[in-house]
């Protein structure tokens, strides 16, 4: 969450800078007042304990001289009294202040150009152009199924819209995918491998920021009681495992890669990207994740973006890289670039993963901290996500930039010793 600290020192300043993602942040002057009078009110707590403190010391001093201490006790049950009404209506507002700062979004970097949406984010680079063809390219879900490889009739009858059956290569080229993406990061790029639980509590949710803003498009599990949830991206299981947790400095940067497949119930897609697997309810993804110290955040993230962008490189398929604009950026996140490949079947570049810099923004919610030395004060770590990458959009860009003129679909030489086969057919 953004630091309370920023809200007192310049409400103003904070309401103009998070006015660049578009929205009413008027609001943020009302937890300032409830800051105010929170602190006050604190102020007069301490004082009368201090008073009640002074005040039964003396009540030793009196009965040890045998005099008569009704009147100071009864005092002191008094200011008990007050106390106690008082730390409560402390509560009410911490309460308060709380449910203001969760629907509040992080602070974009300064660096982040201003814009209002995707139309106004920066090119960064590309990386070869565009496939071309002698034929009109086929969308995936052509290709798909006239080589049976994707059924997605079957994949409605068992659950319903947004779902697929991969079959035979199908299914292979996707946890070919998978392994590729999983040994290129832990084995060449030294990150950690991780598979965490899929299903994650409310507090999880909260501390990397999905809850409470996105909670319609989560799927809540079992027993209502247990608040739990299917993972909506190894972002949150895996930064949550350091949740409340005080990390040995000298151990920073983590690396993580962690495999899941992830749930979302695409709340607000209706009619979206409806055909194929372009926006599924269910979908395989690597992601990379970085607790850092804050002053190397930044440049973690340009590594990690590189880490991601050579999945695509190693699979020569064309893409670029954006930096999105403050009008769209994540709710969580400080700074972002977007990869985007591109489909030949759209005719477009789509994005098929983020990296992110969400500052300390997670770790205040999820309270990881770390100790530079042994006798050092705690701070806050930084936390940056990235894909590497969303697994079914990536079989996408196989199929269709490796399609053949008599409809097969030639397998990338990085993954025939994955798959077996040099074509799909």
């Amino acid at each position: 969450m953004v630091d309370i600290k920023l809200i007192r020192e310049d409400v103003e300043t904070v309401i103009k800078r998070l006015e660049t993602r578009g929205g009413d942040y008027n609001y943020l002057r009302t937890v300032y007042q409830l800051d105010e009078e929170r602190r006050k009110l604190l102020t007069k707590v301490e004082t009368l304990k201090n008073e009640r403190n002074e005040k039964s010391r003396l009540i030793g001093i009196m009965k040890r001289e045998k005099q008569d201490t009704s009147e100071i006790m009864a005092s002191v049950g008094t200011i008990g009294e007050v106390i106690k009404v008082m730390e409560e209506k402390v509560k009410n507002l911490e309460k308060q202040i709380y449910d203001f700062m969760m629907i509040t979004p992080n602070l974009v970097s300064e660096t982040v150009k201003i814009g209002k949406d995707e139309t106004e984010n920066r090119e960064v680079r590309r990386f070869l152009e565009p496939t071309k063809f002698d034929f009109t390219p086929a969308d995936h879900t052509t290709l798909g199924e006239k080589l049976d490889i994707l059924d997605f009739s079957r994949a409605a009858k068992i659950t319903g819209t947004r779902f697929v059956v991969y079959k035979g290569l199908g299914a292979r080229l996707e946890r070919a995918l998978i392994q590729f993406m999983m040994d290129l990061h832990a084995n060449k790029q030294n990150y950690v491998e991780i598979i965490p639980p899929f299903i994650v509590n409310r507090a999880s949710m909260l501390g990397t920021g999905q809850f409470p803003k996105f909670e319609e498009d989560a799927f809540a599990v079992g027993e209502k009681e247990l608040d739990w949830f299917l993972n909506p991206t190894a972002e949150v299981p895996t930064i949550n495992m350091h949740r409340d947790e005080i990390i040995d400095g000298a151990v920073l940067p983590l690396k993580y890669t962690s495999f899941t497949t992830a749930f979302r119930a695409e709340a607000g897609s209706a009619g979206k990207d409806t055909r194929g697997i372009l926006r599924q309810h269910q979908f395989n993804k690597v992601e990379l994740i970085k607790i850092t110290k804050p002053e190397e955040s930044y440049e973690e993230l340009e590594k990690m973006l590189l880490d991601s962008e050579e999945v695509l490189k190693l699979l020569e398929i064309p893409y670029r890289v954006v930096e999105l604009c403050t009008g769209d950026m994540g709710f969580a996140m400080a700074k972002t670039y977007d990869i985007e490949v591109w489909l030949p079947g759209q005719n477009t570049y789509r994005e098929i993963g983020s990296i992110s810099n969400a500052e300390d923004y997670q770790a205040r919610r999820s309270n990881i901290r770390f100790r530079r030395t042994k006798d050092s004060k705690t701070e806050y770590v930084h936390t940056l996500n990235g894909s590497g990458l969303a697994v079914g959009r990536t079989v996408i860009a196989v199929m269709e930039n490796y399609q053949q003129a008599d409809g097969t679909i030639k397998v990338p030489k990085v993954l025939v010793p994955y798959m077996g086969v040099e074509y799909i057919k």
